[in-house]
């Protein structure tokens, strides 16, 4: 009997965590043609976008409910139940991102249905853009094959794009400042790399949560010098 539950809560699992991989990449296309509807403007894949979010709420909802029926059912040991928290944190982080993916959507339909393409507003941004695209894919790969070095790596990378945030805001406040007409579109290209650096947050959080899975280590909100390949640097001693 014990080794039946036991295959029966791997496949319970093992079926949460494929929808949850769903999800991710139902969350990863949400972003990539937000992205495209902010370069070219196409307003009917805006509003694609943006329904799409519904069917991502939904699927968070019935994986949470899975979740706890299998915490109910099962009532899974230490390393199980790390797991499986662990999981229902990373579906709160993917409908996140889906989250932001709709507001870069919104965004975009409303700077085109308005013609104020002012500045080059997707070169703007197509720089932190790539690399938080690639971070969340690398970042779901890590969770589907549990590989906690990568993981690590991908931390790293968060801070880069932050430092890439800061710059683009630097850059449209100059824009603003010099030529007022410019302010409408600058302030949706905030608004967008604002969505895209929270989307990179959320990303690193899955990282973490392998990092979480696999060693048993809650490195939420500590701040590791890492190096960016992910390796902590060797320090000197006097």
């Amino acid at each position: 009997m014990g080794e039946h539950s036991s295959k029966q809560y791997d496949h319970d699992l093992e079926a949460i965590r494929s929808k949850v991989l769903l999800m991710g990449g139902m969350v990863e296309t949400q972003f990539l043609d937000a992205m495209t509807c902010f370069r070219i403007g196409n307003i009917e894949r805006a509003e694609r976008v943006m329904r799409e979010d519904d069917a991502v709420n939904q699927l968070e909802v019935q994986l949470d409910d899975q979740c706890s029926h299998l915490i109910v059912r099962r009532q899974p040991a230490a390393n199980d139940l790390r797991t499986i928290m662990a999981t229902i944190k990373v579906i709160t982080d993917l409908e996140r991102i889906g989250d932001e993916a709709t507001k870069i959507a919104r965004t975009a339909k409303s700077l085109h249905s308005r013609g104020a393409v002012t500045v080059n507003h997707y070169e703007m941004v197509r720089t932190i853009a790539t690399a938080t695209s690639d971070m969340l894919h690398d970042a779901l790969d890590a969770f589907a094959r549990n590989d906690h070095n990568q993981a690590l790596q991908l931390i790293a990378q968060d801070a880069v794009i932050d430092h890439e945030f800061r710059s683009i805001m630097r850059n449209l406040i100059t824009f603003m400042m010099e030529d007022p007409r410019t302010i409408s579109a600058a302030l949706d290209t905030m608004w967008v790399a604002k969505a895209i650096e929270r989307i990179g947050d959320h990303a690193k959080n899955i990282a973490e949560y392998v990092i979480y899975v696999v060693e048993g280590r809650d490195i939420r909100h500590s701040k590791p010098a890492l190096t960016a390949t992910g390796a902590v640097p060797e320090t000197k001693e006097d």
